[in-house]
């Protein structure tokens, strides 16, 4: 059976370095920085890299809300295409700073963009 991309980046220790370094640019982007105001960090860090693991085919222990869901609020207050937009351009410099393989990240890339109608709620 062939790896999971989970498995050929690099498992947990990879995601969690993915995630810690994600949301660092993702703080400290003005453009984006906003929607975090209110959040727990560590809840959402730690969320994020259940989502991650699940979503890029490693173990399941994700107990989040669906993408729809846990963005409504965000979408109220005006989350859109430009704000998704930022949020990839993060995760693949995120991805690039890490040194993950191109083929790598244009596969993580894609899955992200999987949830793009559910997270603007389309």
């Amino acid at each position: 059976m062939s790896e999971t991309l989970y498995e050929r980046i690099g498992g947990e220790p990879a995601v969690d370095a993915a995630v810690n370094v994600f949301y660092r640019k993702v703080l400290n982007d003005y453009r984006i920085n906003r929607f975090f105001d209110n959040a727990d960090m560590d809840k959402q860090i730690a969320k994020q890299k259940a989502f991650f693991t699940m979503a890029f085919g490693g173990p399941n222990n994700y107990t989040g809300q669906d993408m729809r869901n846990a963005h409504a609020g965000l979408v109220k207050i005006g989350l859109n295409e430009d704000h998704f937009n930022a949020v990839m351009e993060h995760l693949g410099a995120t991805l690039v700073e890490l040194k993950v393989p191109e083929d790598l990240i244009a596969e993580a890339a894609a899955i992200a963009e999987s949830t793009r109608k559910d997270v603007l709620g389309r």
